[in-house]
């Protein structure tokens, strides 16, 4: 990969922090309500992901979505708008940390229903097939997803019909706070691939790099060959399930939270960065400059962004 896409991917994983950590402080301030789940940690599976699709690839995910649609090209100032409940967020202000979405950038969301958002992708791929077309649907998920009905169906009916699509897990250890291994009878979650004849992969999720790696293998996949893939990255979330969840829970020492951050995406990444001389200390601070001055036009845009009008309420309850 070139020199000039990895400063991309470094730059989008900063943006994918920062953005995130000014969103804390905001929920903390109550210009935030409702559920919000923090990407920080699981920075480099989004990036990593999104830097192997084209820009007409659609991507779907669960709620946690804000990292998504920043990898997916989503404007920081529509997305913070949106969390704030504004009318100028992504989704008019209606859908919240939740339910971010972008067509224009083929982001399909942002579903709070756990494992709903799989059959969807399912259909996706299944339109692009039908239509002829070349791309590439992929679909996030939290390791909590997989003892859901709609994931083993929608897996067999993809495997059957050869659609384009990958199953993205982000197994991040705990569902909510129950650790994976009360929850699931096999710890290799890509495993589950294997009942339905699909390709599988396992990855470092904190290692953007690799992570490109193994999707940009998926992808060709599905685009060339027309045929699904079940990519399982490990990951971490250095924060709680949501916002109203301790980091340090009774489900996890603060010891461990300590000893993952140990493997932090973004500085990992740096370091690989600095080493391979592709970066230097001033740049660095330039792009912390740059994306400080992002974040904190984004809030500002929120801010003074007005609340949806009343009869906003009858708009967009029917696809027109």
């Amino acid at each position: 990969m070139k020199k000039e896409k990895l400063l991309e991917l470094y730059r989008m994983m900063l943006l994918i922090r920062r953005f995130e950590e000014r969103t804390a402080q905001m929920y903390g301030l109550q210009k935030i309500g409702g559920f919000c789940h923090l990407y920080i940690g699981q920075e480099a599976v989004a990036v990593g992901t999104v830097a192997a699709l084209r820009d007409d690839d659609y991507f779907i995910a669960a709620y946690r979505d804000h990292g998504h649609i920043l990898a997916k090209g989503g404007d920081p100032k529509a997305v913070m708008a949106e969390l704030f409940g504004k009318a100028g967020g992504v989704s008019k202000g209606k859908g919240g940390s939740m339910h971010l979405f972008d067509v224009a950038k083929g982001f399909y969301g942002g579903h709070g229903i756990v494992a709903g958002q799989i059959p969807v992708a399912t259909g996706m791929a299944f339109a692009a097939k039908y239509r002829g077309e070349d791309r590439v649907t992929v679909c996030s998920m939290g390791e909590g997803t997989v003892h859901q009905g709609a994931f083993h169906e929608s897996l067999n009916l993809a495997s059957l019909w050869k659609l384009p699509v990958i199953y993205l897990i982000e197994n991040n250890r705990y569902g909510m706070g129950t650790p994976l291994e009360r929850a699931s009878a096999v710890w290799d979650l890509s495993q589950k691939a294997c009942s339905y004849d699909m390709a599988r992969a396992t990855v470092d999720g904190m290692d953007v790099l690799k992570v490109h790696e193994v999707m940009a293998e998926a992808v060709e996949r599905a685009r060339k060959l027309s045929e699904p893939s079940l990519i399982e990255a490990r990951t971490y979330r250095f924060r709680g399930h949501s916002m109203s969840d301790p980091v340090h829970s009774h489900y996890r020492t603060k010891d461990e939270v300590e000893e993952q951050k140990t493997h932090d995406p973004l500085l990992k990444f740096q370091s690989y960065l600095l080493e391979k001389k592709y970066i230097n200390e001033d740049q660095i601070k330039a792009y912390e400059d740059e994306i400080k001055t992002i974040v904190k036009e984004s809030v500002d845009f929120a801010e003074n962004s007005p609340e949806p009008a009343l009869e906003a309420i009858y708009e967009d309850v029917y696809v027109e």
